[in-house]
């Protein structure tokens, strides 16, 4: 009986060991993905400040164009 248990005992440290490695390796991955989202994030914000920065057209939109002489 006392081999069965150091050999269960045996087993469950080295699940721990592999579970351990594994929530590393995702929280690096998690950690790469945030950085990536912010970086994201950051360029559209530039890409929304750029738009909102421009001019107005001066072509008017179509529901403001009145309509050709042959209608």
């Amino acid at each position: 009986m006392n081999d069965t248990l150091h050999a269960r005992l045996e087993e469950l440290e080295m699940r721990i060991a592999f579970q351990d490695g594994t929530i590393e390796e995702l929280n690096q991955e998690l950690i790469k993905l945030n950085d990536l989202v912010a970086r994201q994030q950051y360029q559209m914000q530039l890409i929304v400040d750029k738009l909102l920065a421009m001019e107005p057209s001066n072509i008017a939109n179509q529901s403001e164009e009145t309509p050709p002489p042959h209608y």
